[in-house]
C-alpha cells in the first residue's frame, strides 16, 4: 500500500548563500532511535540528519499519555526552529500515544514507526508477538494497526519495562538481562508465535540475547527498516529527496553528552560529537514570543 503524504508541506525558506539542504529530524528517548538512524544512513545516504535523544526524561515507556504528548511537543517545537523538512518519531511510545495528535499541529510531515512495522509483520507471519514498552503495549497500537492490515492475524503483546534501562546502561551481556528476556518471552513462546516485532526502537540492540531464546523459525521484524522505506516514499511524493552530499549528522541530547556519546559509539562505529539542548526551555521561550506577538 503506498504511503500517502501526511499533509501539505511548505519547504523552509533558504538562507542566502547557504545550500538548500534541510535535515530530517529523528528523535527518541535515548539510543534506541539509532537503529532508525542507521537505516537512514543505509537507505538514504544523501539525506542530512538531526538526531535528538531526550535522555533527561528517559524512559518514556512508563510515562502517561499527557507526559508523552508534552515531551513530543517540546521536541517538535525545537525541531521546527531548526527548520527540519520532516520528522521521524523513532520511538514507538511516542508513535502510539502522540503521533495522531501532533501531526495536525506542525507544518512538516511526521512519520511514526508502528504502521510500517505492522505492515511488515503481517507479510511474514500469522501468529505475531510484540515486545514493547508498557505504554505502547497498553495502547494496543500494534494490535489495532495489524488488525487494519489483516484482521485474521493473531497478536500477543508484552510490556517489557526493564529492557530500555538495561540497554541504556549497556548491560546487554549480563546474565540478568538474559533472565529478564526469558521471562518476557515465555508467554509469547507459549502461544507459539512465528514472528516477533520489536515494538521499541531500543530492542534491536537485544537481538543477540533474543536469538539465544527464540526458536530459529521465529522471524524478527524491525520497524526501523520499514519506516525508512516510508520516509523514502514521502520524500519522493513531496519532491524533497536530496541528491547532494549530506551535511554531518547533528547529535543533540537533553541529558549527559558524554554518556550518550560513549554508549552510541558501539552502534555507530564512531564517537559522535554531541550537543546538550534543553528543549523544554526553548519550547517555552518560543511560546512566549508567539504570545507576545
Amino acid at each position: 500500500m503506498p504511503h500517502a503524504p501526511s499533509q501539505t508541506f511548505q519547504a523552509p525558506v533558504a538562507v542566502p548563500d547557504q545550500p538548500q539542504r534541510f535535515r530530517i529530524g529523528v528523535f527518541d528517548s535515548g539510543v534506541g532511535g539509532l537503529t532508525v538512524l542507521r537505516e537512514l544512513y543505509r537507505q538514504l545516504p544523501t539525506e542530512s540528519l538531526l538526531y535528538f535523544a531526550d535522555t533527561a526524561r528517559l524512559p518514556y515507556g512508563t510515562r502517561s499519555q499527557a507526559e508523552i504528548l508534552r515531551f513530543v511537543r517540546d521536541i517538535l517545537t525545537w525541531m521546527q526552529q531548526q527548520q527540519v523538512k520532516m520528522v521521524v518519531m523513532a520511538c514507538n511510545t511516542s508513535s502510539a500515544l502522540a503521533l495522531e495528535t501532533v501531526r495536525s499541529e506542525f507544518d512538516f510531515p511526521i512519520l511514526g514507526v508502528i504502521l510500517p512495522g505492522a505492515r511488515a509483520a503481517v507479510q511474514v507471519g500469522q501468529r505475531i508477538g510484540v515486545i514493547a514498552t508498557p505504554a505502547t503495549a497498553a495502547s494496543n497500537a500494534y494490535r489495532r494497526a495489524i488488525a487494519e492490515v489483516d484482521p485474521t492475524v493473531q497478536v500477543w503483546q508484552i510490556g517489557c519495562p526493564e529492557f530500555v534501562p538495561l540497554i541504556e546502561q549497556n548491560r546487554l551481556s549480563e546474565p540478568y538481562t538474559h533472565l529478564v528476556a526469558q521471562e518476557y518471552l515465555a508467554p509469547l513462546l507459549d502461544h507459539q508465535i512465528d514472528t516477533l516485532v520489536y515494538g521499541c526502537t531500543h530492542y534491536p540492540h537485544l537481538a543477540p540475547v533474543l536469538r539465544t531464546i527464540l526458536p530459529a523459525t521465529v522471524r524478527l521484524v524491525d520497524p526501523a527498516v520499514h519506516v525508512v522505506g516510508a520516509v523514502a516514499q514521502e520524500l519522493d511524493l513531496l519532491g524533497l529527496r536530496e541528491t547532494c552530499p549530506p551535511l554531518p549528522t547533528r547529535f543533540c541530547v537533553s541529558g549527559s553528552t558524554n554518556h550518550f556519546a560513549q554508549l552510541s559509539a558501539q552502534w555507530l562505529g564512531c564517537t559522535p560529537v554531541v550537543e546538550q539542548i534543553d528543549v523544554r526551555t526553548l519550547a517555552c521561550q518560543s511560546v512566549s514570543l508567539e504570545s507576545a506577538e
